[in-house]
């Protein structure tokens, strides 16, 4: 039975403030700090009403992020995804690079390369990497490689640019995650490859023979769950399943780097993950290296880190009660219809028992204010400043969406552009230097990748064919539903009977029985039944109707003669107001069918049942309700007037 926008203004907001979490403070090393005292008037916790007060008249205003308007016209806005992409198996990873591709990967082991176009991609090339689940990627920092590697316990390499498959390396071991971790312009491109049964790392030449350069097996006590290399500071930052964050040069010696502005690990927050006994399974750094995020899938917590200090700055708390807890408060911005609700929880227990939450990732955009991670609601834009969300996307889609990508380049920009180019009126040139910053996203299940752009599905270019595209053969599976909805939205899902009495609303169930509905639905729409009577009223029993000759012998089928029984087992007579055909034996419908008025089982397998009332009961038994003769027609004649179809 049915159950019962870009920008988030301001009202909405303050409202949302509460539920990113609890803010950390910025606690920064003695000269290291940025020289200013914007956190320190931050809440961290209740207060009572008088202290809250004066508390109110001390706190010192925070400035807005400057150019904040023109960040967020930079990122996506869309509500809903613009297009989506298939692959034969269930997504794992999307990333893009800095050289405008875009890579997915599927559950299955293959691997797709795309190319940005100005409005969109196009499709590159496709390999079958692995022979068996793809368990992590990574692509280096200048966008020119990238490595994939599997539970088949192989690490391969590819260019890019030429996407093309350069090395394959074997391992002997069954590898947790990968990162490239050489500099910019070195000529060894390096890879590390974790070990996922030990606390190992093994640091590979992306080019080699397949021998190990050196391994690292000290530095962790538990298996690695994820790594990320900084450019800037020339050091790699990784999580273990034990809980330890640990920073340290790309090297033999694996020590701390002299970069950053700690020297024990007692100085930073780098013990919070052992704290709450949990571990980050992603790690990503902003593009300017200085703030990294982690995601933790234990305990759904998004946490943002200073690279030099390894202070936690950001703490968004994204677990079940947290979730629970917004939806009983009825915050505008997070406010779903109970039954929806209730199937994205059901839902988010299933993803908890799955190996997919490890894929679920938060990325920052190109400015290093934003951070964007999924969540039950949809996709989160926060603007770590002000700690607002300021666009929650995807919100009316039915998916989970997992890993995200984000790009915000311009596809048909130049290289190199002189001076007197940037500097010139031309339109040629201004049309190149035009953005179309696009979200990537995985779902959970799901054989598709989505894209959120800044043109709704109905808009853009995509509103002239299906936003989901079938780029690869479907599945029977897929088959079977396509052509389900195709019928249902041909068919219709919702009759009105007009009736000299009052309206009766019936949901129709074209995808279990399409044949006795397409009956119903021609008949209907061609005035079939327009002035029929209901000619037999039994109360407590049911409303029999759909008889031209008004005496429960005429009627016929479209096909003009009688058509077969469809049962279904999930459509049974045990309710009231079920919408069934009338026949006179097996296989012998007509047109004649009838509604009623109380659960009937033993009229089960004996007659079809198409659909259910759901709104006009009233009508339905007042009509029950008339005085009949003996052959219990009613005394006061009940018309249908016409069926309306939707």
């Amino acid at each position: 039975m049915p159950a019962g926008k870009d920008d988030i203004d301001t009202q909405e907001q303050e409202d949302s403030s509460t539920v990113l979490g609890k803010r950390a403070h910025e606690q920064e090393a003695g000269p290291a700090a940025d020289g200013n005292d914007s956190d320190s008037g931050d809440d961290i916790g209740p207060m009572p009403a008088s202290a809250a007060a004066e508390e109110t008249h001390a706190k010192k205003r925070r400035k807005p992020l400057p150019h904040e308007q023109l960040f967020i016209s930079r990122l996506p806005s869309a509500e809903m995804y613009e297009k989506s992409y298939m692959h034969r198996d269930a997504l794992s990873f999307v990333a893009v690079t800095k050289t405008d591709f875009i890579i997915t990967t599927s559950v299955d082991g293959f691997l797709k390369f795309w190319k940005k176009t100005e409005s969109g991609i196009e499709f590159v090339k496709q390999y079958r990497s692995h022979l068996a689940l793809i368990s992590g990627i990574g692509v280096s920092d200048d966008g020119l490689l990238l490595a994939t590697i599997s539970l088949d316990k192989t690490l391969k390499v590819y260019d890019v640019i030429n996407f093309d498959m350069i090395n394959v390396i074997k391992l002997d071991f069954v590898p947790s995650t990968v990162c490239w971790v050489h500099r910019r312009g070195e000529a060894q491109a390096k890879a590390a490859v974790a070990d996922a049964d030990s606390s190992a790392i093994h640091v590979f030449d992306g080019r080699g023979d397949g021998k190990p350069l050196f391994t690292i097996t000290k530095l962790h006590n538990g298996a690695v769950t994820s790594m990320a290399f900084n450019d800037k500071y020339n050091c790699v930052v990784s999580a273990d399943e034990t809980g330890a964050l640990e920073y340290w040069v790309p090297d033999e010696e694996h020590d701390l780097p002299k970069t950053v502005a700690f020297e024990y690990k007692s100085e930073t927050d780098l013990y919070e993950f052992k704290k709450c006994r949990s571990t980050a399974t992603s790690i990503a750094f902003s593009q300017d290296f200085e703030k990294f995020v982690t995601m933790s899938t234990k305990d759904r917590q998004v946490r943002v880190w200073k690279t030099r200090t390894g202070k936690m700055i950001r703490k968004y708390d994204e677990s079940l009660d947290v979730i629970n807890e917004m939806q009983q408060t009825g915050q505008k911005l997070y406010k779903l219809d109970d039954m929806e609700f209730g199937r994205r929880l059901a839902g988010e227990r299933v993803l908890t028992k799955s190996s997919q939450p490890n894929c679920m990732n938060a990325v920052f955009d190109e400015s290093g204010h934003f951070l964007i991670y999924p969540t039950i609601f949809g996709i989160k834009i926060v603007n770590m400043h002000s700690n607002k969300v300021v666009r929650l996307i995807g919100k009316s889609e039915p998916q989970r969406f997992m890993n995200v990508a984000l790009y915000q380049g311009a596809p048909k920009k130049k290289s190199n552009m002189t001076m007197a180019m940037v500097a010139s009126d031309n339109a040629v040139i201004k049309e190149s230097e035009m953005r179309d910053p696009t979200l990537f996203c995985t779902a959970h299940t799901r054989n598709r990748f989505y894209m959120f752009t800044e043109r709704e599905p109905d808009t853009g270019p995509s509103h002239k064919t299906d936003r989901d595209v079938f780029n690869e053969k479907p599945s029977r599976e897929e088959q079977t539903i396509a052509t389900a909805e195709h019928t249902k939205s041909n068919l219709g899902t919702t009759a009105i009977l007009r009736t000299t009495m009052g309206d009766i609303q019936i949901k129709l169930f074209s995808e279990l029985v399409p044949k006795t509905v397409e009956n119903f639905v021609t008949h209907s729409r061609n005035g079939y039944y327009d002035n029929v009577i209901f000619h037999r009223v039994i109360k407590s029993f049911m409303l029999q109707t759909g008889d031209p000759l008004g005496d429960g012998t005429g009627g016929t089928s479209i096909w003009n003669n009688e058509f077969e029984d469809e049962f279904h087992h999930d459509l049974k007579h045990d309710r009231a107001y079920t919408v069934s055909m009338a026949n006179a034996g097996p296989n012998t419908n007509g047109s004649q069918f009838f509604i009623t008025t109380v659960p009937t089982p033993w009229l089960d397998n004996k007659h079809t049942v198409f659909g259910r009332a759901v709104t006009g009961m009233d009508v339905i038994h007042n009509i029950e309700n008339l005085k009949t003769d003996k052959a219990d027609k009613p005394y006061e004649e009940v018309k249908i007037m016409n069926i309306e179809i939707r």
